[in-house]
C-alpha cells in the first residue's frame, strides 16, 4: 500500500468524514482510491474542485461527480439541537464523527458549530427529530482575513485530528471495557451479564415519555392562550 500516495489522497478530502462516499471516513476513502477500489468522484461535500485535484494527482482524466453519492452544497451547514426537545439519549453523540456534540446522558445537548464539520450523521438517530442542519457564514470566526482555502484547510486539519482522536478513544474506551467485563467474569462466572441494548431502549423509551408530557402541557398552555 502506497502510504505517500494515500497521505496526498487524503490531504485533498474534506474530512467532514460523512461517509457518503460508501467509506467509513475519509481516510478509508482515500486507502480505497489508492488500492483502485473506488472511483473518484464518490465525494459530494469535495465537488468538481477535488475530483480535479485527485485526477490530476493520479495523473488520469477527470470526470464529473457521481450524483448517487449526494449533491455537493452550495453553501456551509452546520448541525443545530433543539434544546426543548432535546431528551438526552446520547445516541447524536455516538454517531457524531468528530465528537463535535457535548453532553450527558438524560441531559441537553448542543453542537461545538466550529468543529461540525456537516456530516448529517446525527440527524437519522435522534428519535426526537431535535436535529437540524442550518447554514452558517463561515464557522471559523477569527480567521476571517485568510483566503477561503486556507481557512478549508484549517477546519479540514482540525477535522482529521478530531476524527483520529476519537477512534483512538474508542479503542481505548473497547479495551477498558473488555478487561473490566473479564475481571468481572472471573470474580463472579455466575453473574448475570446486564442487556445493555435493553437497557439504552429503557432509558430512551422513559424520555420519549416526559419529552410527549411536556409537548403536551405546551400544547395545552398555547391553546388556553388562544381562548383568552
Amino acid at each position: 500500500m502506497n502510504q505517500l500516495l494515500i497521505e496526498k489522497i487524503d490531504a485533498i478530502l474534506p474530512q467532514t468524514q460523512c461517509r457518503k462516499c460508501g467509506f467509513t471516513g475519509c481516510r478509508p476513502y482515500a486507502e480505497a482510491i489508492a488500492e483502485g477500489h473506488a472511483d473518484i468522484n464518490q465525494c459530494p461535500p469535495g465537488g468538481q474542485q477535488g475530483i480535479q485535484k485527485i485526477a490530476e494527482l493520479l495523473g488520469i482524466p477527470t470526470k464529473p461527480l457521481n450524483t448517487t453519492h449526494g449533491y455537493p452544497r452550495s453553501n456551509q451547514l452546520v448541525a443545530w439541537i433543539d434544546e426543548r426537545l432535546c431528551i438526552g439519549c446520547t445516541f447524536c453523540i455516538q454517531s457524531c464523527p468528530v465528537d463535535a456534540i457535548v453532553g450527558a446522558p438524560k441531559q441537553m445537548h448542543t453542537v461545538i458549530a466550529d468543529e461540525c464539520t456537516g456530516c448529517d450523521l446525527c440527524i437519522a438517530p435522534c428519535p426526537m427529530d431535535c436535529i437540524h442542519m442550518i447554514s452558517i457564514n463561515n464557522k471559523v470566526t477569527d480567521s476571517v482575513s485568510l483566503p477561503v482555502d486556507i481557512i478549508k484547510k484549517q477546519a479540514a486539519d482540525r477535522a482529521r485530528s478530531r476524527y483520529q482522536y476519537r477512534l483512538q478513544r474508542i479503542a481505548c474506551d473497547k479495551q477498558a471495557d473488555h478487561k473490566s467485563h473479564t475481571e468481572e467474569f472471573v470474580q463472579s462466572p455466575q453473574a448475570v451479564q446486564v442487556n445493555s441494548e435493553a437497557r439504552k431502549q429503557t432509558i430512551v423509551a422513559a424520555a420519549l415519555k416526559r419529552a410527549a408530557a411536556i409537548r403536551e402541557q405546551t400544547a395545552t398552555r398555547l391553546n388556553s392562550r388562544k381562548t383568552i
